[in-house]
């Protein structure tokens, strides 16, 4: 058993003899990313806790892990009550925590590597309340006394070739330069993984379920940038790629081409939101005019191109003929030990691997059933795998990275006879879906204009759900992708042409079963009215059960739609598929 208490008593020490009195271990690395390298799992090291978020606290005295919603079960689970204050920060936040336990004159470190400007600003306004100091660590002291810390990924770095892209690294540098121009500014910084991806038509593998190398860039309005990138990942055949406008260093000299900046006194563009805090102050203290802006990639990247518009549709018919052989292949399985969450997920898993284009799953397959249905981001394990229902619900969300695009779906699954609330929760949720996904808008609308009508049909009812309804997705990238997203939480970004983003409503009854239902949906123009108007097109094709559904409460508008589309899935997928599985499938897309 990991002796978490000994780590913990070693980072207290790695602070003592450099006077520090607290430090935080955030779950992110320098790119701020959903995941990270093994060599970056700095929390999980040290808390053993897993999630894809989360911060442990440390002070001389006492610990607090803080996680979100989607991990409170989790957090009880991994991390040791002895060790760690295990904290929900709805109930409490890290600022309230640090408010508690700080004193005057205490000095809590940070690694600026870790960390942007935004989020510490928070944690630095706590320790101001109680007259303490939020100072930068020498060095990461959690790196100091893991001996046998992973080495950083070096995988190959290879090129996302034009008839995947659509438009070439040279034209995007270009468009990119020229609004820097424009914006009276003379370098950008990339630090996001899949921005530095897409601009230079690059994938790697150096993070899990990602397709990214990790590394930095700087784009300057002459039309070259610099790639910052170990050299030992870089093939002859990317070096050819990227051509000679694109001047290749090690890591180790982005912080003295950032110091020539500042002496420079040039003015650089750089994302607050997203860039580690070092480069931040790397270049104010260099003499650099910093201007904090939106990574200029960023929007481009969201709005697909007609190539990778088409990738997309390829990569979701080949992952719906997939998902079909699955649900055919459960609809015969017994109740039983051996038709369990793991075994489940491994089947479908199987399948997707099967595709010549397969690269990697988009996220590790969330599997619930029965109760584990409800809870929203549930990862099966050998200590919490259970027997799907005999009768009741089975929750399966899963995707997969093709070379040609990312895919993201959840199905639920009714398993023998459902109870009529089962129906009526299931059928309200895909009254939701249903309703976002027909609806038209006008050009200017931002997602959480349209998420009420996801939830519409479940709060007429008294019932909610805690997470957004939809996220953007990227092409062989990121399967949650910025800047747009469908959610309660206002956003500043309209949606545009060419943008994916999920269509996902739920419904979770904790301790009995949980339900959603999520396709993928891009943007598309729509013909017809006095304003400019946009429409949604679906990407992901493959069956709802229409065993959870209750013909009642659909409306004869809701029916046209599901048999629109049902009929959609049988025709575009029928051609994928043997003769087993296109009777299952004849069988499942029947009309209402």
């Amino acid at each position: 058993m990991t002796d978490r208490l000994g780590r913990l008593k070693s980072l207290r020490r790695e602070m003592e003899i450099f006077e520090m009195d607290g430090f935080i271990v955030p779950r992110a690395d320098e790119h701020q990313g959903e995941y990270v390298a093994p060599c970056s799992e700095r929390l999980s090291w040290l808390t053993g806790f897993t999630g894809s978020a989360g911060m442990a606290l440390v002070l001389s005295e006492t610990a607090a892990v803080f996680v979100d919603g989607r991990y409170t079960l989790q957090v009880e689970q991994e991390v040791d009550g002895a060790a760690f204050d295990r904290c929900h920060i709805a109930d409490l936040s890290p600022s309230d925590w640090l408010e508690m336990h700080l004193k005057k004159g205490m000095r809590l470190s940070y690694d600026p590597w870790l960390h942007t400007g935004p989020s510490l600003h928070r944690l630095k306004q706590a320790c101001e309340k109680v007259q303490a100091e939020l100072v930068a660590a020498p060095h990461n002291f959690i790196d100091a006394i893991w001996s046998d810390r992973p080495e950083p990924p070096l995988n190959p770095v290879y090129v996302q070739t034009l008839d995947y892209a659509g438009q070439s690294h040279v034209d995007k540098v270009q468009a990119m330069a020229e609004k820097l121009q424009e914006s009276g500014q003379d370098a950008m910084v990339l630090t996001l993984p899949d921005s530095i991806a897409w601009t230079f038509n690059i994938r790697g593998s150096d993070i899990p379920c990602t397709p990214v190398a990790l590394g930095f860039a700087l784009i300057y309005s002459d039309e070259t940038a610099d790639l910052f990138m170990d050299g030992r990942k870089i093939v002859p055949a990317v070096k050819d790629h990227l051509g000679p406008n694109v001047r290749l260093f090690e890591p180790t000299d982005l912080a003295a081409r950032l110091d020539g900046l500042g002496q420079n006194k040039k003015t650089v563009r750089l994302d607050g939101a997203s860039a580690p805090e070092w480069i931040h102050h790397r270049l104010k203290e260099a003499g650099a005019t910093v201007a904090l802006d939106d990574d200029l990639s960023v929007l481009p990247k969201a709005c697909k191109n007609e190539v990778e518009v088409t990738g997309m549709q390829n990569a979701h018919r080949r992952d719906g003929a997939a998902m079909v052989r699955f649900l055919n292949w459960l609809s015969k399985q017994p109740y039983g030990a051996d038709i369990n969450e793991t075994t489940v997920a491994a089947k479908i898993d199987s399948l997707r691997a099967e595709d010549d284009l397969f690269f990697d799953y988009s996220f590790p397959t969330i599997s619930g059933a029965a109760q584990n249905g409800a809870i929203v981001h549930y990862r099966v394990s050998a200590e919490t795998s259970i027997e799907l229902p005999e009768n009741g619900l089975y929750l399966v969300d899963s995707g997969a990275q093709y070379r040609d695009g990312t895919t993201d779906i959840t199905r639920t699954i009714v398993r023998g006879t459902p109870t009529a609330e089962m129906k009526e929760h299931f059928t309200r949720v895909l009254k939701g879906h249903i309703a976002l996904a027909s609806t038209r808008f006008p050009k200017g609308t931002t997602g959480s204009q349209l998420d009420v009508l996801a939830r519409h049909s479940l709060w007429q009812a008294g019932l909610d759900y805690d997470h957004g309804t939809g996220h953007g997705v990227g092409s062989f990238l990121n399967v949650h992708e910025g800047p747009h997203r469908i959610s309660k939480t206002a956003s500043k970004t309209a949606l545009a042409v060419g943008m994916v983003v999920s269509n996902e409503p739920g419904y979770y009854k904790a301790g009995a079963y949980g339900i959603r239902l999520e396709n993928l949906i891009f943007v598309q123009p729509s013909a017809g009215g006095e304003r400019e108007m946009m429409c949604f097109e679906p990407l992901t094709l493959c069956p709802f059960d229409v065993a959870g559904i209750d013909r009642t409460l659909l409306n004869e508008q809701e029916i046209t739609w599901l048999n629109s589309y049902h009929q959609r899935v049988r025709e575009e997928l029928t051609p994928l598929l043997e003769a087993d599985d296109v009777a299952w499938l004849v069988e499942a897309t029947q009309a209402l």
